[in-house]
């Protein structure tokens, strides 16, 4: 959400961005070229409380937007980092600083997280009855109503400084702007939607939230990202009784154990499909409920995650290193990830026989099939859709990981 003052009025929005293709090029320029520095985690997890600094987002009768994600977002990394093992958990923001939008996805690439959850608070102007959450995945608007929640959310940018040369001219108030995403693929909108109704599921039956569902529209900060990503509205500050609940220390507590235990299933469903065991964190010295009727109203203590280690490349290094072509960019299928190293034979793949092993810093990623066209590489994973549900593409160049954006750009440009 954000607030923008026109005429001496004070106007509030919901934030989802949207760019144009030519914006494509802008973001590849502030992707890293290699693996950023990553902990011992298995998971990477980025939470990014919405809005902040000089964006105070939507404002209520007596509090900001930028102030309640901040609040929601600590303590849920507090919960996933003091209930699951093996995970590092990545802030946008710490404070109440100013992040802009397209620096936030960014921070999720370079940091290769498995996974981006922006937390925000709704409004709805001229109510004070609207209640409920929702989530949000990326996608095209499927309806009118839609596209104009998404063209007024982007106005957030009019906040930036020199938003025009960020945004390549883009205008967020053109409905000719939107025809972008009529002409993307968003890789991770299963996975996303997967998460997104895990959010939900456990909003309406542990903290008795209404359910407003999982829905779709062009988000930048979600547009942006190289994982499954998810923006979830808390409630409506805009209705008295939703701000004093979303501003409670019991109700902050109930909606960022929520998020954790969403987060904590999927997670542990993808590690089960990957063949991989998912193990709980070692039991705490300070125990958090997980319901709404039982969790404390004392805020749970924060933990420091763990000094990052020494860059690590996205190096391709299995047994079959030799079968994938260096030099040119190639698309693959990811169809498993691991913390430990898996011999890859076909009796560990379901009988596929063409896999390979790619090393993301501390974790194992295992690919099948060599594409020179991203087309070819998403009808293959459509094939093989039966036997591995969560399989997606992924993009190899020179033995390391790209962003699928920068390298279907630089396969357009050549």
């Amino acid at each position: 959400m954000s607030t923008v003052s026109k005429n001496g009025k004070v106007r509030t929005y919901n934030i989802y961005g949207v760019i144009l293709l030519s914006s494509i090029m802008l973001w590849c320029c502030h992707l890293p070229s290699s693996a950023a520095p990553k902990t011992n985690g298995k998971w990477v997890i980025v939470i990014d409380p919405g809005h902040g600094g000089r964006d105070p987002g939507a404002v209520g009768t007596f509090s900001k937007e930028k102030n309640i994600t901040l609040a929601i977002a600590k303590k849920t990394a507090d919960y996933i980092r003091e209930n699951i093992k093996d995970v590092t958990v990545i802030m946008t923001r710490e404070d109440d600083s100013t992040v802009d939008l397209y620096e936030r996805p960014r921070i999720a690439n370079k940091n290769n997280a498995d996974l981006f959850i922006s937390i925000h608070a709704n409004a709805m102007p001229g109510s004070k009855t609207t209640m409920g959450a929702e989530t949000w995945i990326m996608g095209i608007a499927s309806s009118e109503e839609n596209l104009q929640v998404a063209m007024k959310e982007n106005e957030v940018i009019l906040l930036e400084d020199d938003y025009s040369t960020k945004y390549q001219g883009f205008d967020p108030k053109s409905p000719e702007s939107y025809i972008i995403f009529t002409l993307t693929q968003n890789i991770f909108q299963k996975q996303s939607t997967e998460l997104a109704w895990k959010i939900q599921t456990q909003f309406r039956e542990r903290v008795n939230r209404k359910d407003r569902g999982v829905k779709q529209a062009g988000f930048v900060v979600l547009y942006n990202t190289t994982m499954p990503s998810v923006l979830v509205e808390t409630g409506f500050i805009s209705t008295p009784a939703e701000e004093r609940y979303l501003n409670s220390e019991q109700g902050q507590d109930y909606i960022a154990s929520a998020i954790y235990r969403a987060s904590r299933d999927y997670m542990a469903e993808v590690d089960l499909r990957s063949n991989v065991d998912t193990k709980p964190a070692a039991p705490s010295t300070s125990s958090t409920s997980s319901t709404a009727s039982t969790t404390s109203t004392t805020s749970i203590p924060s933990t420091t995650p763990a000094s990052p280690k020494k860059p690590v490349q996205n190096t391709v290094t299995a047994a079959k290193t030799s079968s994938i072509p260096s030099g040119s960019i190639i698309f693959t299928v990811q169809v498993a990830a691991s913390s430990t190293r898996k011999d890859v034979s076909p009796e560990n793949f379901r009988g596929i026989e063409d896999v390979n092993e790619v090393r993301t810093g501390e974790r194992y990623r295992y690919v099948t099939g060599i594409f020179d066209d991203y087309t070819d590489a998403v009808s293959y994973r459509k094939k093989i859709e039966a036997m591995y549900p969560d399989a997606f593409v992924i993009a190899l160049q020179n033995n390391k990981m790209l962003p699928l954006q920068q390298a279907l750009e630089n396969k357009r440009k050549k």
